[in-house]
C-alpha cells in the first residue's frame, strides 16, 4: 500500500495537488497543500479517480490507513510527517467538507471559535499561579492575565487571596494523560487532593468522544470509570474542551470567576451569589474522618431538638 501525492492536472482548480489513500478502492482527493504543516488543509473528492498521466511528487509506503467514524487515520512509513488524519464533515452550505490535519495543527487551531478579549468577571489585574511541576504550561498571552511560577498543593493553575490562601485550582490533562490515570488508578489520588481546595476543576484538552474511541481498553471501560469518579467527587467538574487554546480560555475564566465570587462574598457576607440570588455555593462534602457532629446537634441526635447529655455508665 502506498500513499501518493501528485500535481493536479486541472489548470483551473483552486486545489493544486492530488492525494490517493489506499482505502475504499483508492480514495482520491484534491488538496490545497502536500501536508498539513502549519494549518488544516482543505480537501475535496475527485470523482473521476486517479488520472492516467500525472506528475508524481511523492510516493510513500503506508503502515496503516483506517476509517474511524467520520475520520480516516493515516500512518506513513517514514520518520517525520508520518501521522495525519482526514476528517469528513458537513459545511454550513450543505456541501461535504474534508480537512486534512495533524495533531500539531489541531493543537494550535481554533475550530469555529474566536477567543474573546473581554476581561474575565471584570477583574482588571488577575495573577494566575502556575505549578512549578507543570511542563509546557498555559501562558495566558491571549487573555488579560499574568502568570507566576509557584508550588501548588494540588492542580496545575490556581488563584490566591491577598493573604496567600488558595481560592481555586484547575488540573490540566491531555486525553492520553486522562486515559492513563484512569487505567492505573492514580486519578483517584489526584481528585482527593483537589477536593481539599475550596474550588477545583479538571479540564481535558480534547473531546469526550475521543475517550470512547480508546483502542487499548474495552469499549465503555474508561467512560464508566470517569462517570464513577464524577459521582464520587461531584464538587469537582471535569470539562472536555476541543483544543488546547479553548482549554486555556476556560481555565482563565473559571479561575477569575472563582476569585470574583470569593471577593464579593468576603466584601459583603450577605451579598447574593453571582450565579443565583438565593443559592449559596454548596460546601465540599466532608470525608468520614472529618465529620465530628457536636453533642446536642441535629446531626448527632437525628432529631430536630437538642439531645440531653449522656449519663456516665458506672460499670465502665
Amino acid at each position: 500500500m502506498k500513499f501518493l501525492v501528485a500535481r493536479n492536472p486541472d489548470p483551473v482548480s483552486r486545489l493544486p495537488y492530488l492525494v490517493r489513500l489506499p482505502i475504499e478502492g483508492g480514495l482520491v482527493l484534491k488538496v490545497r497543500d502536500t501536508w498539513p504543516r502549519t494549518s488544516r488543509v482543505f480537501c475535496a473528492r475527485l470523482e473521476a479517480g486517479w488520472p492516467a498521466e500525472v506528475e508524481l511528487i511523492e510516493e510513500v509506503e503506508v503502515t496503516a490507513c483506517r476509517r474511524r467514524g467520520v475520520a480516516i487515520d493515516l500512518l506513513l512509513d517514514r520518520p517525520r510527517e508520518n501521522r495525519s488524519q482526514f476528517v469528513f464533515t458537513r459545511l454550513p452550505s450543505g456541501h461535504e467538507g474534508i480537512f486534512w490535519q495533524t495533531r500539531k495543527v489541531v493543537g494550535t487551531a481554533r475550530p469555529g471559535a474566536r477567543i474573546p478579549g473581554r476581561r474575565a468577571s471584570g477583574i482588571t489585574d488577575l495573577t494566575i499561579i502556575v505549578d512549578t511541576r507543570e511542563r509546557y504550561p498555559y501562558r495566558f498571552s491571549r487573555q488579560q492575565a499574568t502568570s507566576v511560577r509557584a508550588a501548588l498543593p494540588a492542580g496545575d493553575y490556581g488563584v490566591r487571596r491577598a493573604d496567600g490562601s488558595l481560592v481555586a485550582v484547575v488540573e490540566r490533562k491531555a486525553l492520553a494523560d486522562l486515559a492513563g490515570a484512569l487505567n492505573n488508578g492514580t486519578i483517584v489520588f489526584e481528585l482527593a487532593r483537589l477536593a481539599e481546595i475550596e474550588r477545583a476543576a479538571v479540564v481535558v484538552e480534547d473531546r469526550y468522544g475521543r475517550l470512547l474511541e480508546n483502542a487499548y481498553t474495552p469499549a465503555g471501560f474508561l467512560p464508566d470509570l470517569l462517570a464513577r469518579l464524577q459521582v464520587r467527587y461531584p464538587e469537582i467538574p471535569i470539562v472536555f474542551l476541543e483544543t488546547r487554546p479553548l482549554a486555556e480560555e476556560w481555565t482563565y475564566r473559571y479561575l477569575a470567576a472563582a476569585l470574583a465570587e470569593v471577593s464579593l462574598a468576603e466584601a459583603s457576607p450577605a451579598a447574593t451569589s453571582l450565579v443565583g440570588t438565593a443559592a449559596a455555593r454548596r460546601p465540599r462534602p466532608l470525608l468520614a474522618a472529618e465529620r465530628r457532629p457536636e453533642i446536642g446537634s441535629d446531626e448527632a441526635s437525628g432529631a430536630g431538638h437538642p439531645r440531653p447529655p449522656r449519663r456516665a455508665d458506672p460499670e465502665r
